[in-house]
């Protein structure tokens, strides 16, 4: 506009106008293990945490859902299809306002129906340890892994879902199907509405090469695991 205003092409700067109608994208860096070695020793580390049940349950499975913490934590049985091997998360748990589809690896059925066994009778998966009424803590991952020793500077709740963006962006999988598991908000909206439902074939595939890789990795493989290559187009 500037250009246009001293080459007499244009009166006046109208995107002054603008200024302060749309707010800044703020973008915060979670704190998040991503070197293969290192996720290997976290899965082990995680799996010799002997605190509540509930929360064992919760720390092996996010990794594996690298959903946003809130979500796993208010996850109720209600929304499971465990025959199915489907989450359904409704569009007011979710950030976006949108609901949400989550494909589950057979790993995380595995540990769901170990959990069921001990809140199935309950509305919450992972119910607070003072009323079944309510959900735990947002607090109670986290301090889980500090208890395990990992700082904040070292790995968050969060943190599972950079470390999942990360890697299955290094072994080639498609950008989109990564972005549509981790629910981001597709910016365009004609785009938006066409993709609500695409890719989840891709994403079953995803989510179950994803565990088995991180099963690997638990194993002490990490410097012989091959990366999954996923170079062809995502389909619906």
């Amino acid at each position: 506009m500037r250009y246009a205003i001293a080459t007499g092409r244009g009166e006046r700067d109208v995107t002054a106008d603008l200024r302060g109608a749309l707010a800044p994208v703020n973008t915060t860096h979670r704190a998040a293990i991503t070197d293969p070695a290192k996720v290997g020793d976290l899965l082990r580390t995680l799996d010799g945490y002997t605190g509540q049940p509930a929360t064992c349950a919760a720390l092996r499975l996010a990794p594996l859902l690298f959903v946003r913490p809130g979500n796993l934590r208010a996850m109720e049985w209600a929304e499971l299809d465990l025959d199915g091997s489907e989450w359904r998360i409704p569009a007011g748990k979710m950030k976006m306002k949108d609901a949400h589809v989550v494909p589950l690896p057979s790993q995380a059925v595995a540990i769901l129906r170990d959990l069921e066994r001990l809140t199935g009778g309950g509305r919450y998966c992972f119910a607070s340890l003072r009323t079944s009424k309510r959900p735990m803590s947002e607090n109670t991952i986290n301090a889980a892994l500090r208890r395990l020793g990992f700082d904040k500077e070292t790995m968050t709740g969060h943190g599972f879902r950079a470390m999942a963006s990360s890697l299955l962006n290094e072994q080639g999988w498609a950008p989109d199907v990564i972005e549509r598991q981790l629910a981001h908000a597709e910016r365009n909206k004609v785009r938006a509405a066409y993709n609500r439902a695409q890719y989840m074939a891709e994403r079953r595939k995803m989510v179950q090469a994803w565990a088995d890789y991180l099963d690997a990795l638990r194993a002490g493989a990490a410097d012989k695991v091959v990366p999954i290559k996923r170079n062809a187009p995502a389909t619906a």
